[in-house]
């Protein structure tokens, strides 16, 4: 159980209820259709927008930080509708047309459809975006994306998943299984309350949780949770939540770096109502003339397909721990936010260059840092919050940690 810094002490058997409330929570509340795209960027991005600064700090109970995360656990929001603005600021170099074109909805193969949530939601790796979600429980939700002069929504209804993109009046469209027992539309966990459950994941020994004031987030009063790595080397700042006082439902996720200034990532409510939406929220005919994809079935074997929900889900996972200890298969190096995963790419050389590598390894080359230690030598690429070693030798480190962290890492695994 992680030393939650209060003047409260837990027992094991409080420490038992709580694990047990948050598994209840896992099991039962619905998951809320801000895209799956957004985790998996909010494992290495969310930013705070001047939109979700606190407007007041009003006088609540006091509250211990167990006692926080406790009705954290145990909320059980099943209906609601909010306007949310993430923003991602990962601090990467001005790609260009580069940038645009990895960032487009559209197929850059020319197949598939610009309306398949993996694609689309790529969008959300980068810059400021508001999104309109509403949700009526675990068989209903609806995320629109809002753009210059278009609109995607990704829609959930019962056992019919649709994308479309007014862009492209192109439709994307997935079922779940019919049947008793088969497989429902997989959980998509980018919400502010998804988000703070991935982090508390990483609530150990080396970490320090606490309540610091309130606040009000979208008109709600809010208390503020803050989660910060004890250890010196990660990348991580500290993660902010503001916990809705009355429901429990976390409504800002705020992730900032280590190096200090603007977060690194976001994700928070501007407006929320948990009033039932009405039914036609979720209702969805494809436009006619729309190009429609039909996707894969939500019923195929589980080793078939890594959705984008899994994607996300595995990098929220890897965010709250250090970006190693949620990855199954690379070696992990170090513990709690330190922990560097480790990759045999078996690919000798590090970075491509001269006529093999082209402009494009030139290119790659030129971001990155050569550092060298009993490893050997290699690239570091950094952010603000995820950096890499590529070794010349084909060998990948990579963590929420500093660059130093990283050859440290490296030269431990000689």
């Amino acid at each position: 159980m992680a030393p939650y810094e209060s003047d409260d002490s837990a027992s094991a058997a409080e420490a038992a209820e709580a694990d047990e409330l948050r598994a209840a929570r896992r099991r039962k509340a619905a998951r809320y259709v801000v895209p799956a795209a957004v985790l998996g960027v909010a494992a290495g991005t969310i930013g705070l927008v001047p939109a979700l600064a606190d407007s007041g700090s009003p006088d609540l109970p006091e509250i211990s930080a167990q006692q926080l995360i406790e009705k954290i656990a145990a909320s059980d929001v099943q209906q609601l509708s909010g306007t949310v603005k993430i923003t991602t600021d990962l601090g990467l170099p001005d790609l260009g047309g580069l940038e645009s074109g990895l960032m487009s909805g559209a197929p850059s193969d020319g197949e598939g459809s610009a309306a398949d949530p993996s694609a689309k939601l790529t969008e959300l790796a980068t810059g400021t975006h508001t999104l309109r979600v509403a949700a009526d429980g675990p068989d209903r939700q609806k995320l629109s994306l809002l753009e210059d002069a278009a609109e995607y929504s990704l829609i959930h209804n019962g056992k019919d998943v649709w994308g479309y993109d007014s862009a492209s009046n192109e439709v994307y469209h997935a079922t779940a299984a019919e049947e008793a027992g088969g497989k429902q539309p997989k959980e998509v966990p980018a919400t502010p309350g998804d988000l703070t459950e991935e982090a508390l994941k990483a609530v150990d020994d080396t970490t320090s949780v606490t309540v610091d004031g309130t606040a009000q987030v979208a008109g709600r009063d809010a208390y503020k949770l803050v989660i910060k790595p004890k250890q010196s080397g990660s990348t991580v700042g500290a993660i902010s939540v503001a916990v809705d006082a009355e429901t429990g439902l976390p409504l800002k996720f705020t992730l900032t770096p280590a190096s200090g200034g603007a977060a690194v990532v976001d994700a928070g409510f501007t407006q929320v109502s948990f009033a039932k939406p009405a039914a036609s929220t979720f209702d969805f005919t494809p436009p006619k003339g729309a190009k429609v994809t039909e996707g894969d079935s939500l019923d195929e074997p589980e080793h078939t397909r890594k959705s984008e929900e899994d994607f996300g889900k595995d990098l929220g996972e890897d965010l709250g721990k250090g970006f190693g200890k949620g990855l199954d298969g690379p070696n992990v190096i170090g513990e709690g936010w330190n922990s560097v995963a480790v990759l045999d790419t078996g690919a000798e050389g590090g970075m491509p260059s001269g006529e093999a590598g082209g402009d494009l390894g030139g290119f790659l080359g030129s971001l990155g840092d050569q550092v060298k230690g009993d490893f050997g030598t290699g690239t570091v690429f950094k952010t603000r919050l995820v950096n890499a070693l590529i070794t010349d030798d084909g060998t990948v480190y990579v963590g929420a940690v500093t660059k130093d962290a990283l050859v440290k890492a490296a030269d431990s695994a000689q």
